[in-house]
């Protein structure tokens, strides 16, 4: 073998160490980031905005895959966990779902029935109330004989909202200048007397309003304030 061969077999012995090192580089970086970044779980964004307490679906969601370690503790990994729950806020396209931007939706329990009536929204609601709210229901009405006071009732105490509807324009009566011009329709669980006296309310009272109760606290009204008239301050 002559002195270029060997310089030959020299460079070729070079090049082979050098990809070698470069291979073992390649693999370290490799290791460095699996190291830092860990493994990668399924995720879920939102394809829409969603509005406030709509139910949620699947359809509403893409996957991603995230590294584990960029996840928040309550970022949601399997999406069976939306199924029964609703939007608490309102929640924006492209957003990574966590449990705690939804709630179970309410449900009827043994006993309960739906009932569902339109309030006004300027006095009634006025965007405050939310499914599992509990509320107190009110009616107004003309005395029962000519002459007789006007009276406010409480129909239901302790009200259970399931549903707030969105918000409805009415078709205001000639005869009615002072009847609401939008109403939401209201989705209560109630028991059959509840559920009675809500739909004669609607009926026959001159206005139905709703009071919304602190959280924690008991809504309950005494017998003797569940009706008033004017004469009652004097």
């Amino acid at each position: 073998m002559n002195s270029r061969q060997r310089r030959g077999v020299i460079l070729l012995i070079l090049s082979v160490l050098c990809a070698f090192g470069a291979f073992a580089g390649v693999l370290s970086v490799i290791s460095d980031v699996n190291s830092k970044v860990g493994p990668e779980v399924d995720a879920y964004r939102l394809r829409t905005a969603v509005p406030p307490y709509t139910a949620l679906s699947e359809k509403q969601f893409e996957k991603v895959s995230m590294p584990k370690r960029w996840l928040s503790a309550n970022a949601v990994t399997d999406l069976s966990e939306i199924n029964g729950k609703i939007a608490v806020t309102e929640l924006k396209k492209g957003s990574l779902m966590q449990s705690d931007m939804m709630v179970r939706s309410p449900q009827l329990r043994p006993g309960e029935q739906e009932i569902a009536i339109m309030i006004d929204a300027a006095t009634g609601v006025a965007g405050k109330i939310r499914p599992n709210d509990k509320v107190n229901i009110y009616a107004t009405f003309e005395g029962e004989r000519e002459g007789d006071a006007p009276q406010s009732k409480v129909i239901v105490s302790n009200a259970k909202v399931l549903d707030v509807g969105e918000l409805t324009p009415l078709e205001p009566r000639k005869d009615d200048r002072n009847r609401a011009t939008e109403a939401v329709p209201i989705t209560f669980a109630l028991d059959t007397l509840d559920t009675q006296r809500v739909a004669y309310a609607e009926s026959f009272a001159q206005h139905v309003r709703l009071a919304l109760i602190a959280p924690g606290s008991d809504g309950t009204i005494r017998p003797g304030d569940r009706t008033y008239t004017l004469d009652k301050d004097k």
